[in-house]
């Protein structure tokens, strides 16, 4: 099993490029950004966490990819990742070409995490419905994945229509950059990733071992192989008996949160965490 970190980036912390660094100095195997493009300051939406307010880090993300670029300038062996990209809130063509330029800068070390959002009032922003958001996901991950596999692409759907056209570069990783959905267990996340997927991304690891075995059972009757899927718990707190039980649920790689705070306050955290390596 595989550690890495997942961190939200904000203007006021440990640069994303800084940790990097040090986290593939230490032997780190992957790192974790999240995304949130704004936040409209009506507070309709509850928090995700359940606080009763929404923390100061959701307003001041760094945009992932452009923080994700400048880390794999700095690095050459860590994985990068989003976790999560918001793909309905993008432009799908233009998506398509950010991550497979990505992918190609970090030659090939691109993981990209993917949700659905929750934020109502970011949605309403981009022109998203919250009642179609899922659809509409997988929609531009099956345009982009099109996008990134073939000479001439074409899409033709409810939310993404584009005629046949080029597009270059085409990510290191064929047929796409590996894929991870991020979101609850059900039945519509499970078959996304048995359709477009590579794996799962749920926050923290509650009840995960009931839910792969039904996770399987969907990828094997959709005829891919379970066992290549990546298991990826993301923001977790380690202890030496939590570390063992996700070993032996067969989890793949478990993203431990990174304190938000200067580099004063990170690194302690960072060779702590080292000591589960």
């Amino acid at each position: 099993m595989k550690i890495g970190l997942a961190y939200i980036a904000t203007d006021e912390r440990m640069s994303p490029v800084e940790l990097a660094r040090e986290a593939e100095a230490r032997g780190f195997h992957s790192l974790y950004l999240s995304e949130h493009t704004h936040i409209p300051t009506s507070r309709i939406t509850p928090p995700p966490t359940g606080d009763e307010v929404l923390d100061e880090e959701y307003k001041r993300m760094l945009d992932p990819c452009v923080a994700l670029a400048a880390a794999a300038a700095s690095t050459e062996t860590i994985l990068l990742g989003t976790g999560v990209a918001l793909p309905a809130q993008h432009d799908p063509i233009v998506f398509a070409k950010q991550i497979a330029t990505l992918d190609r800068l970090s030659r090939g070390r691109l993981v990209l995490g993917v949700g659905y959002g929750w934020n109502h009032e970011e949605m309403h922003s981009h022109g998203v419905s919250p009642k179609t958001r899922r659809a509409q996901v997988r929609e531009c991950m099956l345009a982009m994945q099109r996008l990134w596999s073939r000479e001439v692409a074409e899409f033709h759907g409810e939310f993404v229509d584009f005629e046949p056209c080029w597009q270059w570069p085409k990510p290191v990783q064929q047929p796409r950059p590996r894929v991870l959905l991020g979101g609850a267990a059900g039945p519509t996340l499970f078959d996304h990733i048995a359709e477009f997927g590579d794996g799962w991304l749920p926050i923290g690891g509650a009840g995960m071992r009931t839910s792969i075995g039904e996770l399987f059972r969907v990828v094997e009757a959709a005829g891919r192989d379970p066992g290549k899927l990546h298991l990826v718990p993301m923001g977790v707190f380690p202890t030496p008996e939590k570390l063992d039980y996700y070993q032996s649920s067969g989890i793949t790689e478990v993203a431990l949160r990174v304190p938000g705070a200067g580099r004063d306050g990170v690194l302690p955290v960072l060779d702590e965490y080292a000591r589960h390596l």
